[in-house]
C-alpha cells in the first residue's frame, strides 16, 4: 500500500507539473511558421493551416476546394521537452522530394507518404512529419519545410533521362555491388533480402512480403531501378536519408501489413542511371 500511494503522488505530481506549464506562444508558432492558427476546443492544441488553393486540382472532374482536403497543417501540443508536433503537407509530384529533404534536413521526422484520393488530377499527395523538442525550434523547422513547399509550387514534373534499349543489364556487375544473388525474370533482374515479423501467431518473412527489394531493367549504362525497403521504426529516418543522399526518390512511405510485432514499414523508391556503379541520375528539381 505503501508504494501504491508513492506512485499515486508522483503521477499526481506529474499531472499537476503539466497544468502549470505555460501554454505554447501562439503568436510566435505564427511568426516561425508564416502560417496562421487556431486552439482547439481545450486551449492545449494550437493547429497552423496553410490551405493549397494555388491548385487548380480536380476530383472526378469536379474543382477541388482547400476544404475538401487540400490544406497543409502542423499541430503543436505542450510536451515534456517543450513541444510535440504533427503535420501533414499536401504536395504535388514535383514537391515530394524537395519537400521531404527540407523537413530531414530541418531535423523533423517523415513518418508517412502516400494519396489520400482515387481521380485527381493532377496527382495529390500527403507528406507526414513529426517532431519533438524545444517550442522554437520545432516551429522553425515546420516553417522551413512549409517555405520549401511555397518555393516549389509550380516546377514542373521531372523529366529522368530517356533510357536507350531495353537491354537487361549485366547481373555479374550487379550481383557484386549488393552482395546478394539476382533474381532474373519478365525482362528484369531483381534481388531480394529477407526481414522478419511476427502476426496472428505466425512468424512472416520474404515470401510473405516482408523483405526488402531492388529491380533493374534497361541496360548498364542506362538503367531504371525501383524498389521497397522494409523497415524497423527506429531505422526509417537513417534510410530515408541514405536514399536521398544517394540521389533516389522516394516515391511512398506507408504499411503493408496490420497487428504485426515489429511494426515493419516500406520506403518505395526509384532512380535512373547507370545500372551497377551507384551513381544514380534522376533529375533532382
Amino acid at each position: 500500500m505503501r508504494t501504491l500511494a508513492f506512485l499515486l503522488a508522483i503521477l499526481c505530481h506529474a499531472v499537476a507539473l503539466a497544468q502549470s506549464a505555460p501554454p505554447l506562444d501562439s503568436q510566435r508558432i505564427e511568426r516561425l511558421t508564416a502560417a496562421h492558427g487556431t486552439w482547439n476546443d481545450a486551449g492545449t492544441v494550437f493547429k497552423v493551416s496553410v490551405p493549397r488553393d494555388d491548385l487548380a486540382a480536380t476530383l472526378a472532374g469536379t474543382r477541388m476546394p482547400p476544404g475538401l482536403g487540400l490544406t497543409s497543417w502542423a499541430a503543436f501540443e505542450r510536451g515534456p521537452e517543450g513541444a510535440v508536433a504533427m503535420g501533414d503537407i499536401v504536395l504535388v509530384e514535383a514537391q515530394i522530394n524537395p519537400v521531404l529533404d527540407a523537413a530531414l534536413d530541418a531535423g523533423l521526422e517523415v513518418t508517412a507518404l502516400h494519396n489520400h484520393f482515387l481521380w485527381d488530377q493532377p496527382r495529390i499527395f500527403f507528406l507526414h512529419i513529426a517532431g519533438h523538442g524545444g517550442e522554437e525550434a520545432l516551429a522553425a523547422s515546420v516553417g522551413k519545410v512549409l517555405a520549401r513547399e511555397r518555393v516549389t509550387r509550380g516546377t514542373p514534373a521531372p523529366v529522368p533521362p530517356a533510357l536507350e534499349g531495353a537491354i537487361t543489364p549485366a547481373v555479374a556487375g550487379l550481383e557484386q555491388v549488393l552482395g546478394a544473388k539476382a533474381q532474373t525474370a519478365g525482362g528484369a533482374v531483381k534481388f531480394v533480402w529477407e526481414r522478419k515479423t511476427s502476426a496472428h501467431g505466425v512468424e512472416l518473412g520474404a515470401a510473405m512480403g516482408v523483405n526488402t527489394w531492388a529491380a533493374f531493367a534497361g541496360s548498364d549504362s542506362a538503367a531504371v531501378v525501383d524498389g521497397d525497403f522494409a523497415v524497423a521504426e527506429a531505422e526509417l529516418q537513417t534510410v530515408l536519408k541514405a536514399l536521398r543522399r544517394g540521389g533516389l526518390q522516394i516515391a511512398a512511405i506507408h504499411s503493408h501489413m496490420a497487428m504485426e510485432t515489429p511494426r515493419v514499414l516500406f520506403v518505395h523508391y526509384l532512380g535512373t542511371g547507370p545500372a551497377a556503379d551507384g551513381t544514380p541520375a534522376t533529375p533532382d528539381p
